[in-house]
């Protein structure tokens, strides 16, 4: 199922490329059209989560003008457009809010069952709506990425609290067909160096791999140190990618 493929022109590394990989070249507009679902608004060619749940919006990513207008009329005027890595130019009328470098990475580890301990990490525990305020909280003093209030109903949320309180988490996120996205992967500075993060992707691996799917996340390029992790992780570079947003006119 794993083939490997000739470097990027000026990467310097290997990019790991999967036959039925296609889904991941729009997460965002795959996962709203299938799993996620039931957590989108539609206008035409356009969809974009609620807003209490994610930011992100999709449009075919050989957009036109059309496409582009459906998207405005349903954010509406001087609101966010959330472009996830969608390639597509925008009109020139809508301001950058922001560009980053990143990247995507999937997990190339073996998903024979054997491989995953049948017993789950005892320290690890399920969050829930309960939870939001703590998860919210740890968020703010992390910043992992976009997390709202809803946000936890995109998947299964992990964590690890330290005398009751929540110090580290991480969960899922987009759903493409036959894959889940791990994001949200975060620790407070007073809890770092003690493996947290780890045990929580590991635990999370083992969900995804039981269920079929196979786990890919999206990392910014300067977090070196996030990168470092995933591929001891077993997870590997499948290819660069750019995210952006933009203020509607």
């Amino acid at each position: 199922m794993v083939g490997r493929v000739r470097p990027e022109a000026g990467k310097g590394q290997h990019v790991v490329g999967l036959r039925d990989a296609v889904a991941l070249d729009d997460p965002v507009g795959e996962s709203l059209r299938g799993h996620h679902g039931h957590l989108a608004r539609r206008l035409g060619r356009a969809v974009t989560y609620l807003p209490a749940v994610a930011t992100f919006s999709a449009i075919p990513a050989e957009a036109d003008p059309a496409a582009w207008a459906d998207l405005a009329a349903l954010l509406g005027p001087g609101e966010f457009a959330d472009m996830f890595s969608c390639p597509a130019a925008p009109p020139s009328d809508w301001d950058p809010v922001f560009v980053l470098e990143g990247r995507q990475m999937i997990w190339v580890g073996d998903s024979r069952p054997d491989r995953f301990p049948a017993r789950e990490d005892p320290g690890i525990v399920e969050l829930g709506a309960q939870d939001v305020p703590e998860m919210l909280g740890l968020v703010e003093r992390t910043r992992p990425g976009p997390f709202r209030p809803r946000t936890h109903e995109l998947g299964t949320y992990l964590g690890v609290r330290d005398g009751g309180t929540l110090v580290a988490m991480t969960g899922e996120r987009l759903r493409p067909p036959g894959w889940t996205e791990i994001s949200a992967v975060c620790t407070a500075p007073e809890a770092r160096g003690r493996g947290h993060a780890a045990r929580l992707v590991r635990a999370l691996i083992a969900r995804v791999v039981a269920r079929g799917e196979r786990p890919f996340l999206h990392v910014a390029e300067a977090n070196t140190g996030a990168i470092a992790l995933y591929e001891r992780l077993g997870f590997e570079t499948r290819k660069h990618v750019t995210f952006r947003g933009f203020r509607i006119p």
